[in-house]
């Protein structure tokens, strides 16, 4: 039988993500392929460091404890290096003990058209074109910015940040407020507070969340002194009244989120720097800039926010 991956959250993750090339890219860049070739097999056995999104990854790989048999999370590595070159991010991946088994290598090509094989909610990489051409073509993908890594070992919860507009929902509310005004943006919302979002491009990836927060507190009510690892927060700038159609787009999904913040204009990095998330999601490189440089941050090139031109603030 084939093992089958609907029934898990499945991410799909670049080398670029997971951990930090930037000297074997420096080595690809300035002497060429096949010195490049011969560098990484010289490394093979030397690991890399950790990237930004390694925290995230490794306790989102925890969560498989909650069940060893059919476990609800799978990681699959999809990497622009060929299998050669590619031997030392596997070699990597065994030295940190992170349990990931399944790869694709592309040699030079971006691996994103391969997402729909494999059922993957969200594909992270630090190449540019390979998320907008993702995106462009409908999947659940983001870009990891550059930033610090900090991974406090004895903190094992897994703290996932999302914006909503142009995130977890569609750019439609966005659009009127950047073709219109922030009233009309109230209007349209007050009128449409009852009907839900169409889903943007992180809803998947966010219903599937859920359903091992779900699983988590299943296993809590089994045994009382298990410690949830899961807490998702919403940071949006809305505010009141726009606030009534995100919480009921949330009840008709059936996901209820442990936090929001409806920061109206506040800037989001000051509630960011307290929360701490293992990963946040935005789909304006405004929001980002400030929060990158200590968060792991991704950005999510999706609707009208990210038009060629468009700067300033959207919600």
């Amino acid at each position: 039988m084939a093992f089958d991956l609907t029934r898990r959250l499945v991410v799909g993750l670049a080398s670029s993500a997971l951990f930090d090339l930037s000297e074997s890219d420096a080595v690809f860049r300035t002497k060429g392929q096949n010195i490049y070739r011969q560098y990484q097999r010289d490394h093979q056995d030397q690991p890399l460091e950790p990237g930004v999104a390694f925290p995230f990854i490794r306790r989102l790989l925890s969560l498989n404890q909650l069940n060893l048999e059919d476990p609800p999370v799978e990681v699959i590595l999809l990497s622009r290096n060929d299998p050669d070159t590619g031997l030392r991010v596997m070699n990597s991946i065994q030295h940190h003990n992170l349990p990931i088994t399944r790869a694709v290598f592309m040699q030079g090509c971006s691996p994103h058209s391969y997402i729909p094989a494999f059922d993957i909610e969200l594909f992270l990489s630090a190449n540019t074109q390979d998320i907008k051409s993702a995106v462009a073509e409908g999947y659940p993908a983001g870009k990891i910015l550059k930033g610090e890594v900090a991974d406090d070992r004895e903190d094992t919860q897994l703290r996932i940040a999302f914006d909503f507009d142009g995130v977890l929902v569609d750019d439609e509310a966005e659009t009127v407020y950047k073709q219109q005004d922030l009233d009309k943006f109230h209007q349209h919302e007050i009128l449409h507070q009852n009907i839900p979002h169409n889903p943007g491009p992180l809803k998947p990836f966010l219903k599937r969340i859920a359903e091992i927060q779900q699983l988590e507190q299943e296993k809590y009510q089994e045994d009382p002194s298990y410690e949830p690892i899961i807490r998702v927060s919403i940071v949006t700038a809305r505010n009141a009244p726009a606030h009534k159609r995100v919480i009921n787009t949330m009840r008709a999904w059936g996901i209820t989120v442990n936090e929001a913040f409806f920061m109206g204009g506040v800037e989001k990095a000051k509630v960011l720097d307290i929360m701490r998330p293992h990963i946040f999601f935005d789909d304006q490189k405004l929001h980002l800039e400030q929060a990158a440089s200590g968060l792991p941050s991704v950005h999510i090139p999706f609707g009208i926010a990210n038009i060629d031109g468009e700067l300033d603030e959207t919600l």
